[in-house]
């Protein structure tokens, strides 16, 4: 669909290649259209029993590219990278995430709308939003709290630190951990394994798990948008973003 976002057919499986190795595959306004785009497709195509979400390179991707981000910012439940979310929260089809290396940001809470996660030994997921002067998203704040409990939730939201996978693993973000060399092998025998599964009893499954939640995610993904919105306009999230810009240059 674009140089950005690679897409493969293959076995049932369609499997979506984040591609800005050299930028850490840093979401774009134009890298979330097409991932929406490519979902929403997903949903209606026969073919396709599961999707697979995977980074280019040694990294799934650190996030939304902050230049890009601060010239399309979300200004509404209309903006790129809300769509995205609810394109996941609604995939009727399962999807499964492949972690190596950092995980930033949405990186890491687009993985709470996947419906099985594996990451390397390597894997590093990192939710730096409250250090950016912003606040939960992705409905982080309504399922992290229900996967990993609120003891753990808090603690990885509100001090934003990086975390391994054994932590990502005890938190219930992902389903296993593998050896660096073994990701790809893994994770597609996982998504072929779906793939081959009677489609409508699995899509009936997904449904029955994440059905009952689906309501109150999309009310907390409205919620959640519009503090982060009114967040990015905040002094705190100006500077933060003005440090971490000029980080960048030197």
């Amino acid at each position: 669909m674009s140089d950005t976002l690679l897409t493969k057919r293959e076995a049932g499986v369609l499997t979506l290649t984040f591609n800005r190795p050299e930028k850490k595959n840093a979401f774009t306004h134009a890298m979330y259209e097409a991932a929406t785009a490519a979902l929403q497709q997903a949903a209606t195509d026969d073919e396709v029993r599961a999707v697979l979400l995977i980074g280019a390179g040694t990294v799934f991707t650190a996030g939304n590219d902050i230049g890009d981000f601060m010239e399309h910012p979300p200004a509404g439940e209309d903006s790129a990278v809300f769509l995205f979310l609810k394109a996941l929260v609604d995939a009727p089809k399962p999807v499964l995430a492949a972690v190596d290396g950092p995980a930033v940001g949405i990186g890491t809470t687009m993985l709470l709308h996947c419906d099985y996660v594996i990451a390397t030994e390597r894997a590093r997921f990192h939710m730096p939003f409250v250090q950016l002067g912003l606040c939960a998203e992705g409905a982080s704040s309504l399922l992290l709290p229900r996967m990993a409990g609120y003891a753990l939730a808090s603690e990885l939201l509100l001090f934003g630190e990086p975390f391994d996978a054994a932590t990502a693993l005890r938190a219930g973000i992902i389903n296993k951990v593998v050896p660096d060399a073994s990701l790809h092998e893994v994770a597609t025998e996982r998504a072929r394994t779906l793939a081959s599964r009677p489609a409508e009893a699995v899509r009936v499954t997904k449904e029955l798990i994440r059905g009952p939640l689906r309501e109150q995610t999309h009310a907390t993904l409205a919620r959640e948008g519009a503090k982060f919105i009114e967040r990015l306009g905040s002094t705190e999230a100006q500077e933060a973003f003005m440090a971490f810009m000029s980080r960048g240059r030197k």
